[in-house]
């Protein structure tokens, strides 16, 4: 427990430009790690919103420009051949106005999908920096343990030298104490 403290401490500091401590404690206490922010987010979408994320998918693609460029060209083309009988004449009023109210209504739909996406990326990063301290605070209790060992290593280590040395010493002892009775 102490050395979670430690820890703690030790990465309040390294984050206080960022954070107060409250912030951190609380970040820490609390954080339920979610591995599918995405998923839980799309669950909470009301209809009107999963409508725009679509609409705002469609807008934004190749497949939509090709389309309207298509839908474009048959209104003028269909007009012009039409002539005295056309729905819409030449200067195209009527083209005008409808493309005026696509605009009126894609724009507000994009930035609804756009402000989704912000908040989804937020979670994420949110997410991500949860699991980067976690991932922080546990690789330094690691990396205690890893030293811990290596100096129990290391003074086992001293204890087999200095037995070795014992036992080197008894013979040489043993044979000056035979000469010497000799």
């Amino acid at each position: 427990m102490k050395e979670n403290k430690k820890i703690i401490s030790e990465i309040i500091k390294d984050v206080k430009h960022d954070m107060t401590d409250e912030e951190i404690l609380g970040i820490l206490a609390s954080s339920k790690i979610s591995v599918n922010t995405e998923k839980e987010a799309k669950a909470k979408y009301t209809l009107g919103q999963k409508a725009a994320d679509r609409i705002a998918k469609f807008a934004g693609s190749w497949a939509f420009i090709f389309c309207f460029i298509g839908v474009l060209a048959a209104w003028m083309i269909i007009n012009i051949i039409a002539a005295a009988g056309a729905f819409d004449p030449y200067p195209f009023i009527l083209l005008n106005l409808v493309l005026s109210c696509v605009a009126a209504i894609q724009a507000p739909l994009i930035m609804m999908s756009q402000n989704r996406q912000e908040e989804k990326d937020r979670r994420r990063a949110e997410n991500d920096y949860k699991v980067n301290l976690k991932t922080e605070i546990m690789i330094e209790e690691i990396y205690k343990k890893t030293e811990h060992i290596l100096q129990r290593q290391a003074l086992l280590l001293k204890q087999l030298e200095n037995i070795e040395n014992r036992k080197d010493e008894r013979p040489e002892k043993e044979s000056v104490d035979k000469s010497s009775a000799e």
